[in-house]
């Protein structure tokens, strides 16, 4: 488990540190901010394009040699941010980092889980979590500190140190994992025509935006609304980073006894977290409690959704677990996007806490619909299969009549 931390530590350091490197990547390309940010944009693709992509690429090889190949490429497209020479071959090199993003987190869950009994699934996967959870607490800071004072070029060159020793960690620690039974890419890819996948995928999709709504302007909400020097925004996110960790490392007991559970509680929770969030944002105590309690909380959600999407496609369960990655980079832009849109309509920074609100509700309607549609289709399976005994039983009879 150590080892698959290891890797997603490094994914979520590379992942996040670009935001607070913007400035010194602008003045190197003599760039607007506005352009630097292309490379989140370009690294987001890169993520949603290549977990259902390297899923059904590689579902006839082995998990561990897939794991050890997406971290040397998480090694690639680092190494090569570090060493762009300008914008456009920045913008590619982070669209090839964020290529092996979704499938290894994706992959890695999947092997996690089958390493544990059945009943600790939950606490497995949110184990591997725990490497992204402390990238945002510790990774990201360091990086966008030594990135500062050094230079933004050696924060990619770290991770791209970290992926080869994961890489070599994996190679030495991780049992061999075959692929599974059956394995083909038309098996994977038929995951997608279950309505069950789907309801998960949207679940993700357009609840998590509600958090990332918030988070994407922590720091306008520290200093605009809290009146907090900009100094206190760095704190801000590590609180939310060490709620995240908690969740991740103690969460993944809710998820054992219930994933479904999970889901529902998490997106209430979130709900009620950016109610008051919204109605107390100028408490500066306050701001701090409640992000440290979306942490922990969208943590445990995170990990109750890669069970729910593992459960919902048991013979396809690499590109289902990666797809959820995919969708969580979606939620990420549209939750950033749709809370820009209220900024901008001159509603206030503590908008963006309604505006998430409204994506929880939405993406709790959808996870209801999928319990409603999955106990209609058992029903139904039900009626059908007594059917089909009654006539059976009935052609038995007169068939040989007493």
């Amino acid at each position: 488990m150590a080892a698959l931390a290891l890797g997603g530590f490094g994914i979520g350091t590379t992942e996040f540190a670009t935001m607070g490197l913007l400035p010194q990547i602008a003045e190197t390309f003599r760039i607007p901010d506005y352009e630097a940010g292309h490379a989140i944009s370009l690294y987001a693709a890169g993520v949603v394009v290549g977990a259902p992509l390297i899923a059904v690429l590689g579902a006839k090889l082995p998990r561990k040699g897939m794991l050890i190949g997406l971290m040397l490429a998480v090694a690639l497209g680092n190494g090569l941010s570090a060493a762009a020479q300008d914008k456009t071959l920045l913008l590619v090199a982070r669209f090839v980092a964020g290529l092996p993003h979704g499938a290894f987190f994706g992959i890695a869950a999947v092997v996690a889980a089958t390493l544990v009994a059945p009943e600790r699934r939950g606490t497995a996967v949110a184990r591997v979590m725990v490497g992204l959870t402390v990238a945002n607490l510790v990774g990201v800071p360091l990086a966008t500190a030594a990135g500062q004072q050094i230079g933004w070029r050696t924060a990619y060159l770290a991770v791209a140190v970290i992926a080869l020793v994961t890489a070599a960690a994996i190679a030495a620690w991780v049992p061999v994992v075959p692929k599974a039974e059956g394995a083909s890419m038309k098996g994977e890819v038929r995951a997608f025509g279950r309505p069950t996948v789907w309801f998960a995928i949207f679940t993700g999709m357009i609840g998590f935006g509600g958090m990332f709504a918030v988070y994407s302007y922590v720091a306008p909400l520290t200093t605009e609304v809290a009146g907090l020097p900009s100094s206190a925004v760095p704190w801000m996110l590590a609180v939310f980073g060490l709620g995240m960790t908690l969740g991740a490392t103690f969460g993944g007991r809710f998820v054992d006894r219930s994933s479904m559970g999970s889901v529902f509680g998490g997106l209430v929770a979130v709900c009620l977290i950016l109610v008051l969030f919204g109605l107390t944002a100028t408490i500066p105590f306050l701001m701090f409690v409640f992000l440290f309690l979306l942490g922990f909380v969208v943590q445990i959600l995170a990990a109750a959704l890669q069970i729910r999407l593992m459960d919902a496609s048991p013979d396809a369960p690499s590109l289902a677990s990666s797809s959820n990655h995919s969708s969580l980079n979606v939620a990420n832009g549209a939750g950033a996007w749709l809370g820009g849109l209220a900024i901008a309509a001159g509603w206030g920074y503590t908008s963006t806490a309604w505006v998430g609100v409204a994506l929880s509700l939405a993406g709790l309607a959808i996870a209801v619909a999928s319990v409603v549609y999955e106990r209609r289709a058992f029903t139904r399976e039900t009626a059908n299969h007594t059917t089909a005994m009654a006539s059976a039983a009935s052609t038995a009879v007169e068939t040989h009549p007493r």
